[in-house]
């Protein structure tokens, strides 16, 4: 970690034990709980712009998702069960009591805002709100797997073949494949909105053949499990019942799907949402109207 900038002065690091192993965070603010999810490509710095936003209301939590990160990589199966969106939404409940804070919100960008809803539908008392950003859910994204947006998001399906052949491909050219990967999700098709010192967080673990192998069995669960878990939910009318915000980019992945807003009605009964001036990584690229759309969302009565 010394090699890396601190992006969160005066936050603590914690890592927090689980059944599934550690998951590290940094926690700081002062207020009610609010746990930040990061998502693929990318860790908990995700949030350094947002952060310094948040912590004077909220007691804010940033962690790592399984097998990111610096948390603890879980040993997968052949149904890549511990990288489901079931199985890490148990472990962050897990972590998030073992913290204190058995009631929460909870914030969530790309893979984590996977988790997040997950979380939201198979534990309902643990949050108070609920904020995604920049997805549909799982079972929404495979069903509208069209020519186009296949094109746009060509990583599900490649990181989801059988092992190794993305751990393969991607470690043979890890730097190119991450940097060409995240400039195409920005609204400039460039990597001018990412901070250089975040970039290099994100950069290491796709230096590290154990961390890139479990990144690809979280697509791997995304492309079977949970989108079965998904589909049962959806089919059998399940919806998330407490306040929800969706944000994406206008140019980001979620809006070349569908109208996200629309969509994520047929999943929660009481959902907002707008679009934010972004590309994919709203937090980065647009991080001042994200963390007051957040800041608004959290502190409405």
């Amino acid at each position: 970690m010394s090699d890396f900038a601190d992006l969160f002065p005066g936050f603590a690091s914690e890592w927090i034990n689980t059944r599934s192993g550690r998951i590290f965070a940094r926690v700081g603010g002062k207020g009610p709980p609010l746990l930040l999810l990061h998502g693929f490509s990318e860790t908990h710095v995700m949030w350094h712009r947002v952060a310094p936003q948040l912590a004077d209301r909220f007691t804010l939590i940033i962690a790592d998702l399984p097998g990111y990160g610096w948390s603890d990589m879980p040993e997968s199966d052949a149904e890549h069960t511990p990288y489901t969106k079931r199985a890490m939404a148990r472990t962050i409940v897990e972590a998030m009591q073992q913290l204190g804070h058995v009631h929460f919100a909870l914030a969530g960008h790309d893979r984590g805002g996977r988790v997040s809803y997950r979380l939201a539908l198979d534990h309902p008392g643990r949050l108070s709100k609920l904020a995604v950003l920049d997805i549909l859910p799982t079972y929404n994204y495979w069903e509208r797997m069209n020519r186009l947006y296949a094109l746009k998001i060509y990583h599900w399906t490649f990181l989801a073949q059988p092992y190794p052949l993305p751990e393969t491909l991607i470690t043979a050219s890890s730097d190119f494949f991450l940097k060409t990967k995240m400039a195409s999700q920005t609204k400039s098709k460039t990597l001018d909105a990412i901070d250089p010192r975040a970039l290099e967080h994100y950069l290491a673990p796709f230096r590290d053949p154990s961390r890139v192998h479990a990144m690809c069995e979280d697509y791997r669960a995304g492309a079977y499990a949970d989108y079965d878990i998904d589909k049962a939910d959806f089919e059998a009318g399940k919806k998330i019942t407490i306040p929800m915000l969706a944000l994406w980019g206008d140019a980001g992945i979620a809006s070349a799907a569908a109208t996200p807003l629309d969509t994520w009605k047929k999943w929660a009964t009481n959902v907002t949402g707008s679009p934010v001036d972004s590309g994919h990584f709203l937090t980065e690229e647009n991080p001042g109207e994200t963390a007051k759309l957040l800041r608004e969302f959290f502190l409405a009565g």
